[in-house]
């Protein structure tokens, strides 16, 4: 990634099919591996580089390259690639519309496509977006986006969805937590009694087969009265509230939820020093 990268005007899920179409076409380039590169940069295009490619406009540009170690393409195949239905993939492999669409998505973004390339040699496509110089942001962007928060206590996860299970985890120890899980109440409690002294916090879902998220927490206050718990449900906090299944001002996580979420309410659950534990008064 190049420094201070400028701004510049385009649809992020449209820009998004021109890196991905190219990073594919880079992929099936390399059948026996290779090295895919991308590579940003702040770039100022002069008169001189205008003329010596057509319809690009001379100015400040935002470059985004894309660069492979493949097979590579020979002249007659590179001055027809960003024509509909052309392909030099096989049979069934292609339908000739990736290229077709990046160029029209960067063109419609006021933009240039530039393509070098030769047998053997690998392939390098550089998009050229407009930069805007005196750009701001509006005051209604979207705030930076936040490191996971991290730690090292024991959690132990209590989760019927084996998938959700299983993410939560991966987010969870990639933040330095180790994890333990259980897909039900009697799972749980077994797997405290190997880890009672180790755990430091109960992540359960409130609604489960069996034995659901309040009563398991239950279970646990008796032995461990200041294990910290987090809820979690697909069902909104306050719908819980009501109908009487979880106490108010009980640490909850709606579902769905983001990576940055789950760490955050965690490491505020076990960062709180007055923590409103099961079954006792707040």
């Amino acid at each position: 990634p190049g420094p201070d990268l400028g701004l510049v005007k385009a649809d992020p899920g449209q820009f998004e099919q021109v890196v991905m179409n190219l990073v594919l076409n880079a992929r099936d380039a390399m059948p026996e591996g290779g090295t895919l590169t991308l590579r940003t940069a702040n770039v100022d295009l002069d008169a001189e580089y205008s003329a010596r490619h057509a319809g690009v406009v001379p100015g400040p540009y935002v470059m985004v390259a894309i660069t492979d170690t493949g097979v590579g393409m020979d002249a007659d195949a590179m001055a027809r690639i960003f024509e509909p239905f052309y392909t030099t993939k096989e049979v069934g492999k292609g339908t000739g519309l990736g290229l077709s669409t990046v160029f029209g998505i960067v063109k419609q973004s006021g933009g240039s496509l530039l393509v070098d390339s030769a047998p053997g040699r690998g392939t390098t496509f550089k998009v050229f977006l407009p930069r805007a110089l005196a750009a701001t942001l509006p005051d209604d962007a979207a705030p930076p986006v936040a490191r996971p928060a991290s730690g090292t206590e024991t959690v132990l996860v209590v989760e019927d969805e084996a998938a959700l299970r299983k993410v939560i985890r991966r987010a969870l120890e990639a933040a330095g937590y180790h994890v333990l899980t259980a897909a039900n109440g009697a799972e749980a409690l077994e797997s405290a009694a190997r880890h009672a002294a180790d755990i430091q916090l109960l992540l359960v879902d409130v609604v489960m087969p069996g034995m659901n998220g309040k009563t398991l927490a239950l279970e646990f206050a008796k032995t461990q009265p200041a294990l910290r718990v987090l809820f979690m449900s697909g069902y909104a906090d306050n719908a819980i509230s009501h109908h009487g299944v979880l106490d108010a001002g009980t640490h909850f996580l709606a579902k769905p939820f983001t990576v940055a979420d789950l760490t955050r309410k965690v490491r505020e659950v076990l960062d709180d020093p007055h923590p409103d534990l099961p079954g006792n008064p707040p």
